[in-house]
């Protein structure tokens, strides 16, 4: 199976905690353009593709360690089955 993915699905930016037990956190982007790390994937701001993420998170500070994520995986991974 290929987990190719394709430049045109919407993508997330989100960042791995610092610690151990740390819960990976999601990109919001307020109305007024300021950056909130939430903890739920469906709550973020969903980008129109992996490129547009990649760059957004390219734009953040370099000890965030954000990166682009496809939004549809993450948020069907978090959901209670």
């Amino acid at each position: 199976m290929s987990l190719a993915f394709h430049h045109d699905q919407p993508a997330l930016v989100a960042k791995t905690g610092q610690r151990k037990d740390a819960v990976d956190t999601y990109l919001f982007v307020t109305p007024l353009g300021q950056t909130v790390w939430v903890d739920d994937p469906e709550a973020a701001t969903a980008f129109a593709s992996m490129r547009e993420a990649t760059r957004a998170a390219m734009r953040l500070p370099a000890t965030l360690r954000a990166y682009g994520l496809p939004r549809e995986p993450e948020v069907a991974l978090r959901k209670t089955h």
